[in-house]
């Protein structure tokens, strides 16, 4: 019998499919802009192991809708043009207008509160539904803070439980 063949250690993020996917991407949701005769710049970055592309000089919340909700769908149709160019998966991160940015903040301070109020009264505490870029947030803010959190529920309802020790 042989033994069995080892995979190859995996390696860091490739960098060069990772531009290439930012790339990609830039040019689709410029395409976009162009469409919808909308001025803005393009930034593209590489953050750990995605691509991170940001339109900024946006005026107005249009690209972003309530919620986020038009940044996560143009976010998902950015990522099929990726995947369409380049047969792999893409999990590409789009920010309009510094949208993700200021939601960080908010959902970190959130956390970091929450996890506050649980040590306090020793109940677990559901937060409403969020998205998994959202749910993340929170989830590193609660384990900073010394506790443990837990995602339940289903998409789109997904949501995150913050739990006493």
């Amino acid at each position: 019998m042989t033994e069995p063949e080892k995979e190859p250690a995996k390696a860091g993020p490739d960098l060069a499919a990772l531009e290439q996917e930012g790339e990609i991407a830039a040019d689709y949701v410029e395409g976009l802009l162009d469409i919808a005769d909308i001025d803005g710049d393009i930034d593209m970055d590489v953050e750990g192991d995605r691509a991170v592309v940001s339109v900024v000089g946006v005026k107005g919340g249009d690209l972003v809708g309530p919620h986020g909700e038009v940044l996560e769908a143009i976010q998902e149709l950015t990522r099929l043009a990726v995947h369409r160019q380049t047969g792999e998966r893409s999990r590409l991160m789009l920010d309009i207008g510094g949208y993700r940015d200021r939601r960080r903040t908010e959902l970190s301070q959130l956390g970091a509160k929450i996890a506050a109020d649980v040590k306090r009264s020793g109940e677990p505490k559901p937060l409403q539904p969020m998205t998994p870029f959202e749910r993340k947030i929170v989830h590193d803010a609660v384990a900073a803070a010394g506790l443990r959190s837990e995602s339940e529920g289903e998409e789109p309802r997904r949501f995150v439980v913050v739990l006493p020790v």
